[in-house]
């Protein structure tokens, strides 16, 4: 295998190299190690193909531009499809995962607390509350007047407050 001899190989990176390393801060919006890592791999390229520096053009910047471009797309398309790398101090930066074991906790004491009402008042309160019906939708889906849920309503909401100690804005307060 035919390879680019050394002197030519230096003077080339003579020739070009700060244009071409200039070229590349450019394609990797001025990330110097990027650059400098694609400059390499650039003058590699020259090296492995020694026929490029033989094709008698007059210079041989267009053909390193070119393929120190083709490297720079093809480093960015890999970078692109790899996910992205996270260190520890992300994680800092990250919202903490939310708790709902709180709210786990009180749908079952309501759960509990709902079961202990008279079955009028937990239809009552399952009307207005679970389903958002208007005091007149529940009245005409319980088949009992307006007032009469109104008073329901009253009376169930005291009921579920003595049935859950803790969850009132009292207790809260205390606590």
């Amino acid at each position: 295998m035919a390879r680019t001899d050394a002197h030519a190989l230096a003077r080339l990176h003579s020739e070009h190299g700060k244009a071409l390393y200039g070229f590349l801060l450019g394609l990797t919006f001025g990330d110097r190690h990027r650059a400098e890592d694609l400059l390499q791999e650039t003058l590699f390229r020259a090296w492995k193909h020694p026929e490029a520096l033989e094709s008698g053009h007059a210079s041989m910047r267009p053909w390193l531009y070119t393929v120190a471009r083709r490297l720079a797309i093809d480093a960015r398309r890999a970078r692109l499809v790899r996910p992205t790398e996270v260190g520890p101090e992300a994680l800092t930066h990250s919202p903490a995962a939310e708790d709902r074991t709180e709210q786990s906790v009180a749908a079952l004491d309501i759960r509990d607390a709902l079961s202990l009402l008279s079955p009028e008042h937990r239809a009552v309160l399952v009307q207005i509350y679970y389903r958002g019906a208007s005091v007149c939708e529940a009245a005409e889906a319980l088949g009992v007047p307006p007032g009469t849920v109104k008073s329901r309503t009253h009376y169930a909401l005291r009921a579920l407050r003595a049935a859950m100690p803790g969850y009132g804005p009292r207790d809260r307060a205390a606590a």
